[in-house]
């Protein structure tokens, strides 16, 4: 009986050991970008860049890597953290090297993928090209690119990962970006309850106020804030009173006075992780966000059309219960899958030792 015993115990052990190497095995399974069914396709040419384990991992470790800056102490992530849609948590503008103050609240890095213009100004064109602004930012990093390299190619461990994810051991600017842009594509937020809905999926429903909030949003915030991404990706003046910095927006990329105060329209995905908002992170909780929209917008010139009454006035109107109902719904688009995903998580330990 006690032979039986033993042969037992040890056979569950073999199977225990079998099944978590299993598991070990297929956490390892990297997907690759994959995109979401109820999701357009990206505006982002794969095709020249595509994501491959190799060249992510090195993409994540480059996206933690605080030799990006001047003294080597702030890295991307120090800005964009992930549970907070990476965004700055609590802060309305960026604090960056030596605790100097920017004068913009950090956009969330989340889906990038189906963006072809960047930042509150719209004034980068590629994904790539990104981080530039960042790096050379006096406030954020104040450091350059060609530093940055020499940085990387001093580091023993960076020349083999170039190799394992580009074939080449030659560091390069194009290499680099391209393995920042790897990271950044598989910051994809599509799990929420909204896109359950949408898609169908284990049974999900809204309630009878996130439905009603739904059609609210349908029929007073669709035209900008366009679903499945909830940004039409334009450029608009949502009668903001202009900040202290006078801040021009997209103007001063253009060039254009009718640019002037016209931001980016930002996604309403993960609104309860990424506070504060606006450009200027003025605005502290989703619920004031709402009533500047209600009782507290600015005309001028630029003012978008789509908040001009027909009697003149100014905004949306909404009552206590539709802004109830609204709030709601903006909730079913939070995704804990994508605050919480492991593959996206700043890495530990030795790597990050800065000598």
């Amino acid at each position: 009986m006690k032979k039986i015993w033993v042969l037992t115990l040890i056979l569950g052990l073999i199977w225990a050991c079998k099944k978590g190497n299993d598991i070990i095995e297929e956490e390892d399974i990297f997907a690759g970008f994959v995109q979401p069914s109820n999701f357009p396709k990206p505006a982002y040419d794969l095709s020249r860049n595509p994501v491959t384990k190799d060249g992510f991992e090195l993409g994540k470790k480059l996206f933690y890597e605080p030799r990006l800056s001047r003294n080597n102490t702030i890295a991307c992530g120090s800005c964009h953290i992930q549970g907070a849609g990476f965004t700055h948590h609590g802060h309305d503008v960026s604090h960056g090297i030596d605790d100097r103050l920017g004068t913009r609240n950090p956009m969330p890095i989340m889906n990038l993928a189906w963006h072809t213009e960047f930042f509150w100004d719209g004034g980068v064109f590629d994904l790539d090209f990104s981080p530039v602004n960042a790096i050379h930012s006096a406030v954020e990093m104040d450091e350059t690119v060609t530093n940055v390299l020499l940085k990387l190619r001093a580091r023993p461990e960076y020349p083999a990962l170039f190799k394992k994810a580009f074939g080449t051991e030659e560091i390069t600017d194009v290499l680099f970006f391209r393995a920042l842009s790897q990271f950044m594509l598989m910051a994809t937020s599509s799990d929420s309850k909204y896109d359950k809905v949408m898609r169908k999926e284990d049974g999900a429903s809204f309630t009878a106020s996130e439905a009603r909030g739904y059609l609210f949003f349908k029929n007073n915030c669709a035209n900008c804030h366009k679903e499945p991404l909830f940004t039409d990706l334009s450029y608009r003046n949502n009668g903001i009173r202009p900040s202290r910095s006078d801040d021009k927006g997209r103007a001063i990329v253009t060039g254009n006075v009718i640019d002037e105060y016209r931001f980016k329209v930002p996604s309403l995905r993960n609104l309860s992780f990424t506070a504060p908002y606006t450009h200027d992170g003025r605005y502290l909780t989703v619920s004031r966000m709402l009533d500047h929209y209600r009782h507290d917008m600015v005309d001028s010139p630029t003012l978008d059309p789509l908040f001009r009454k027909a009697d003149g006035s100014l905004g949306i109107t909404m009552t206590e219960e539709e802004k109830a109902d609204l709030m709601a719904f903006l909730k079913t688009l939070e995704d804990p899958t994508f605050l919480s995903n492991k593959i996206l998580a700043e890495p530990f330990g030795s790597d990050f030792i800065v000598n």
